[in-house]
């Protein structure tokens, strides 16, 4: 392959003006922009050891190797999609910098994922989850209003922990997200599901005796994790005895699934009060 030599941008030194292009250009995440770095740095031992210093003496044969190396450290199909996805994007930059004339991933290409269908949970599954948190406790109403929200608003992780509560408009019956690339978005909620939201803003929020404008909020008075999330989900996850393995996204199948009225099939309050 012919690339001109790359004598004057060392490799550290490319991965850094790509990463602040993700993040000042492409405004991705914080957690997006921590992946593909480590991603790149585990790329950069692969090439010292083998004695590689600058992008102009890559080929396709130093990536493919790069691949079975991967492979040989047992990482899976989806691991090794995304290891490629940020030899690409990393590849393709230095190519628009004018430091590669042509792109050494180019006939890479991303190993077949098993087709797998999503854990939905059955409305069943759903109440039992949802009627867990004690909500004659402040942790407990919180906890039972985020998973609402999960369910309700078809909400990710990171969108939960990043609300405000002056992203709730009670009147409208909406709440602004703040999603992927900083993309803003609208969510109407169900006036039952809007109910508990009110309720936790009216009377519970402030027993958090809140220093932040999260909308949620933890025991130190700071704004809740993913990390914590996730383990809420999988705490009352667990408490039913369900077998299947249940993340936080699961909550969000129901809502993305297409329907002719559109949203879930029900909202959680629904459920419990049906």
């Amino acid at each position: 392959m012919n690339m001109e030599p790359d004598t004057v941008t060392p490799l550290k030194n490319t991965l850094r003006a790509w990463l602040d292009h993700l993040i000042a250009e492409r405004r991705l995440s914080l957690h997006t922009v921590q992946a593909y770095t480590f991603d790149l740095e585990n790329f950069f031992l692969f090439l010292e050891e083998l004695g590689l210093s600058s992008l102009a003496e890559l080929d396709e044969q130093n990536l493919f190797l790069y691949l079975a190396w991967l492979r040989g450290r047992k990482n899976a199909g989806r691991t090794l999609s995304r290891h490629i996805s940020s030899l690409r994007g990393f590849f393709a930059f230095a190519v628009d910098e004018g430091i590669l004339a042509e792109n050494p991933c180019f006939f890479l290409e991303n190993p077949k994922l098993p087709q797998t269908l999503p854990s939905v949970l059955s409305r069943e599954e759903m109440a039992k989850i949802l009627s867990l948190p004690d909500c004659q406790e402040k942790s407990g109403f919180r906890d039972r209003c985020m998973l609402e929200l999960l369910y309700a608003a078809g909400l990710r992780v990171s969108e939960l922990c990043a609300m405000k509560a002056l992203d709730v408009d009670m009147q409208r019956g909406l709440v602004r997200i703040f999603g992927k690339g900083s993309k803003d978005r609208l969510v109407p909620l169900h006036p039952l599901a809007l109910r508990i939201l009110e309720e936790y803003l009216r009377n519970w929020r402030n027993l958090f005796s809140p220093q932040t404008d999260a909308l949620f909020i933890n025991r130190s008075v700071n704004q809740l994790t993913r990390q914590y999330t996730w383990k809420l989900v999988k705490k009352y996850a667990l408490e039913p005895g369900l077998a299947r393995n249940i993340s936080p996204h699961t909550f969000r199948h129901p809502f993305l699934t297409p329907l002719p009225f559109g949203g879930p099939v029900l909202t959680v309050a629904e459920l419990l009060l049906a």
